[in-house]
């Protein structure tokens, strides 16, 4: 599933009430962990997107459950181990273990790069959150722009102690901050 983002800073709330609504359309309270998460994530990357190339971007999300085919976006990936069964209706039922995927697609070329971000400065810190939230993040190039993407893994355990996917953990970013454009 997808959402047109024009190149405005106003369409980054608009684009958090559409995740929370489709994270609830899935089981996926709002209160919970993932959900909170991911609605951060989704306000970093879009920022950065309508910040940073003052052009259109593209919000995709791949929610555990989505069958193939439904609603605009490219089809999901088959459905692995932790997928639960459809119900009564045809939905999915929500699951402990899954995997959310969030992509931000822009029509800028320039890889996202590194910079310091002074301890006064009010942004510069949005890959660095990324980083450090996300299980897994990157970008790749895609048609005459990137994506940028990053995966949540939704399981039972804890994510205390988890490995940040650069190894850095917070105080890796101190003085240093990632910025997408």
């Amino acid at each position: 599933m997808q959402l047109e983002i024009r190149p405005d800073p106003t369409e980054v709330g608009r684009a958090r009430r559409w995740a929370r609504s489709r994270l609830s359309g899935l089981g996926i309270g709002a209160d919970e962990p993932l959900a909170e998460t991911l609605v951060l994530l989704v306000s970093e990357l879009v920022t950065n997107a309508v910040v940073h190339t003052g052009r259109p971007a593209v919000l995709r999300l791949s929610l555990p459950g989505k069958a193939p085919g439904a609603g605009a976006g490219p089809a999901p990936a088959a459905a692995g181990p932790g997928s639960g069964p459809a119900d009564a209706t045809g939905a999915a039922a929500p699951v402990a273990s899954a995997t959310v995927r969030l992509e931000v697609a822009d029509t800028s070329s320039r890889a996202p790069v590194p910079r310091c971000a002074g301890g006064d400065a009010t942004g510069g810190r949005g890959l660095a959150l990324v980083d450090c939230l996300a299980d897994r993040w990157g970008w790749h190039p895609e048609g005459s722009g990137k994506s940028i993407w990053c995966e949540l893994d939704r399981c039972s355990q804890s994510r205390e102690g988890a490995t940040p996917a650069y190894g850095g953990g917070p105080a890796a970013y101190e003085d240093f901050a990632f910025e997408a454009v």
